[in-house]
């Protein structure tokens, strides 16, 4: 049997690639949507992608599963567990008409791909419909499972949050029954046995749990004793409150990834191949009405940037913040090093947005603000200015922390508004007064005003964020 994760670290998303060398056969698990890099890491152990499946209907990326069936023509085996609301609806849907090859598969089921054989584990709570694999390599010649592939079920050091369908979908009143559905998952899985090692489908840095380890797999015995969701399983009622407490604040664009999953995403076929934008070419671009997205430091995107630009830097939180930010029905063009600008395309692509029209290299911008164009600037506040006018009512404070941050301590009188949620919270704030943004350190802080700005709004980043605000507040009483 030949195993491969293939981690994308800025969703902290890990699909599997699993193959039978003797019969060259492979299923990828989990896929995400820009499904060439399955395909060339098969290829690269001579194996062909036979088969492909996913543990859920996923809130946090767009699947891969559908592409892949178009594009090698791969079987596709899913959940047939859960309510009626999340039954895949795209079998049916295939381009040019028909249906694709594929199994709906229940608790207990089996099938195999080559001499390895899947057997599927119905575990709900994070999802209604959320199954896992156990995996038997039977061309080794082995009679039990090496380990299971756990989704969103159980990760190393968490499980998968059971409020996404309440707090992303909107199903009112879904978190409590799903909490509870965890529970019992949970009591099954504590009779697995010990050895069995744990494939998760993510790592730290994801947002489909509150405390995810940065390993990336595990086993069963060792979550059973070291888990801290797990042990709070002491009593059904405990578990519930333990797993929904400070769980964080969802990314706006979940809701589409989970209707879109549902139903079926849209066939990429290729990467977008953005065209090269010129400085003449500049002059007509309309930042209001094309998204444009710009990568750069925060130094160099507050002295001089295209009015109505984003500022979001293409690190682990690029396809979180450009998510909730920009809608999939928007042109986006990116401003990047060119050698960055596939990077930044698969990224977007993974969340849906596939508009991706143009780029504009840093120098090509550079030279186009130096020429006599008027650029769009942005401001810092430090932790002593903002002291010092902290009475001023020409000042509105937000905090863009996660909920549970802001409660652990704020500045006084501050709104708190995630800032992945921030696009739903504009009607709360003044377009009459200078806004002052803080997170903890001052990044996500400067994405929010960038995005501010672009709405209409004055404001204002204070650097350092709280830690700074807190550190001058103790420097004040020393004095």
């Amino acid at each position: 049997m030949l195993f491969r994760m293939i981690y994308d670290d800025t969703l902290a998303q890990a699909a599997y690639l699993i193959g039978c060398q003797r019969t060259g056969e492979a299923i990828v698990i989990d896929p995400e949507r820009d499904v060439d890099r399955y395909i060339k890491a098969a290829e690269r152990e001579g194996l062909r992608i036979s088969a492909v499946t996913e543990t859920h209907i996923h809130a946090d990326f767009l699947s891969g599963s559908r592409e892949l069936a178009e594009k090698v023509g791969a079987k596709v085996y899913l959940s047939d567990e859960g309510d009626s609301e999340w039954k895949y609806r795209w079998l049916d849907k295939k381009s040019g008409g028909g249906s694709y090859e594929h199994r709906l598969v229940r608790a207990g089921d089996t099938f195999r791909v080559g001499n390895i054989e899947f057997q599927v584990l119905h575990t709900p709570g994070h999802t209604p419909e959320h199954i896992c694999f156990a995996i038997t390599d039977r061309g080794g010649g082995a009679a039990e499972p090496m380990g299971i592939a756990t989704g969103d079920f159980v990760f190393v050091g968490d499980l998968g949050r059971p409020d996404l369908l309440e707090t992303a979908a909107g199903k009112a009143g879904s978190k409590v029954p799903s909490a509870r559905r965890l529970y019992h998952s949970v009591q099954e899985f504590a009779k697995l046995a010990d050895y069995l090692q744990v494939w998760p489908a993510h790592g730290s840095g994801s947002a489909c749990g509150k405390a995810l380890g940065a390993v990336p797999q595990t086993t069963v015995g060792y979550e059973k004793r070291f888990n801290p969701s797990i042990r709070a399983a002491t009593s059904e009622d405990y578990f519930v409150e333990f797993i929904l407490e400070d769980q964080p604040d969802p990314p706006l664009y979940f809701p589409r990834m989970k209707r879109e999953n549902r139903d079926g995403p849209r066939i990429l076929g290729a990467l977008p191949r953005p065209a090269a934008i010129s400085s003449a070419e500049l002059k007509g671009l309309d930042g209001q009405r094309t998204a444009v997205i710009d990568t750069r430091t925060w130094k160099a995107f507050k002295a001089g940037h295209l009015p109505g630009a984003l500022y979001i830097p293409l690190d682990k939180s690029f396809p979180t913040v450009a998510g909730s930010f920009i809608e999939d029905t928007q042109n986006i063009v990116v401003v990047a090093d060119e050698s960055r600008v596939e990077e930044a395309v698969r990224n977007l692509v993974r969340i849906g947005l596939d508009r991706v029209t143009g780029f504009v290299t840093p120098p090509v911008l550079e030279q186009y603000l130096g020429a006599g164009a008027k650029p769009a600037t942005s401001e810092d506040i430090d932790a002593a200015a903002l002291h010092s006018r902290i009475d001023d009512p020409s000042l509105f404070l937000l905090d863009v922390r996660n909920a549970s941050e802001f409660k652990q301590g704020h500045i006084p009188g501050a709104l708190g508004a995630p800032y992945t949620r921030l696009a739903s919270r504009l009607a709360e704030l003044p377009k009459d007064k200078q806004i002052i943004v803080n997170c903890q350190g001052g990044s996500r802080s400067a994405r929010a005003v960038a995005f501010l700005e672009r709405a209409g709004f004055k404001a204002t980043n204070l650097a350092g964020g709280f830690q700074a605000w807190e550190k001058e507040a103790a420097a004040l009483v020393e004095r």
